[in-house]
């Protein structure tokens, strides 16, 4: 699925003086570097569970709206992923901003949020019509359905612990290692196994 980053989070979840702090690195000289170092290991975090971590503005975009429409969950089922919802890639999902299309005569058309229902307590979040409704016709062409949403925990300070410590982590082998391979003079280097077990709670399942 077609991920667009609309608006950025506005800051890292693990700030420059907090990885300085786990660096105990007390000068100004590798600012910039560190700071580098934390973007990308909160971008490996991200990929890594499938989440968003400080809020960000994302847009999916879609060839058509998923079918078939039916609606209701099947008798004796308290949970379903409905063949006609739409999955939001990104968790934590706040809210969606909106559902646009192309009509059948190119014409770019908002869906009223009153026609589509939300749920975000699901991971990844489920969108479908409401009730009684369907998903409108769509124009047969490749990316004519946008779904515009944030994501995200938050501010930083929202962010899960688990995660810091290992985006903390992520920074310090970076800032220690910082080519492509380690040449060791003596004695062998092991991973700590726990290491990326922290963000085991947090990846999203997918079915």
């Amino acid at each position: 699925m077609p991920l667009q980053l609309v608006t950025p989070p506005a800051a890292e979840p693990v700030s420059l003086a907090e990885a300085k702090l786990h660096l105990r690195v007390d000068f100004p000289d590798e600012d910039a570097l560190i700071a580098s170092l934390i973007a990308a290991a909160r971008q490996a975090a991200e990929t890594i569970t499938g989440r968003q971590l400080v809020t960000a503005r994302w847009t999916l975009v879609l060839d058509s709206f998923p079918g078939p429409s039916l609606m209701g969950v099947p008798a004796g089922l308290p949970f379903s992923l409905p063949g006609h919802a739409i999955l939001l890639p990104k968790c934590p999902v706040q809210a969606v901003i909106a559902i646009e299309y192309l009509d059948m005569g190119g014409a770019v058309q908002t869906m009223p949020p009153a026609e589509y229902t939300v749920d975000a307590a699901c991971e990844p979040a489920r969108v479908t019509p409401v009730f009684g409704r369907i998903w409108p016709i769509a124009l047969p062409q490749i990316g004519a359905v946008t779904v515009t949403f944030d994501a995200g925990y938050g501010t930083a300070a929202s962010v899960p612990e688990g995660i810091k410590s290992w985006i903390k982590l992520r920074v310090g082998s970076l800032y220690a290692h910082r080519e492509e391979v380690a040449a060791v003079a003596r004695g062998r280097i092991e991973p700590l196994p726990f290491i990326d077990g922290l963000l085991d709670p947090y990846k999203v399942v997918t079915i």
